[in-house]
């Protein structure tokens, strides 16, 4: 299991603002807020993976086409759940790479949607359950 993700990005204050209102839809709290670093962790004291923020310290533009970072996948629990977060990339006017879907071409049951969070970064709330 990973202990951590570690993502730069070109404005901290902005990514704050942005992750501290989605986090919490895909299962992640809070778990420390400094100048210079924010970072989240499974709610309820789940194991799994934390991801941390930082200010960029070169200037650069981010492609999921590059060598690096493709995408983030996080695990929800219910197909509900995958809607909920598509509506809430919607009603912030955020960028939709696929709508709430089945994705037939991975191992079933596989139901996710994409969106792009406000730096480029392709993020997925993916479930693997048939039902709710």
């Amino acid at each position: 299991m990973l202990g951590h993700l570690g993502i730069n990005v070109s404005d901290l204050a902005a990514a704050k603002a942005y992750y501290d209102d989605l986090m919490p839809l895909l299962g992640f709290t809070t778990f420390l807020v400094a100048d210079d670093e924010v970072a989240y962790r499974p709610a309820g004291g789940k194991p799994g993976t934390f991801v941390f923020l930082y200010p960029s310290a070169e200037p650069s533009d981010y492609s999921k086409e590059a060598t690096g970072l493709q995408h983030l996948a996080f695990m929800v629990r219910t197909r509900s759940s995958v809607h909920a977060v598509h509506q809430h990339v919607l009603e912030r006017g955020g960028t939709v790479v696929h709508d709430p879907q089945e994705f037939e071409q991975y191992p079933p049951p596989y139901f996710a949607a994409f969106w792009l969070d406000p730096f480029g970064f392709m993020l997925e709330a993916v479930c693997h359950y048939d039902a709710d």
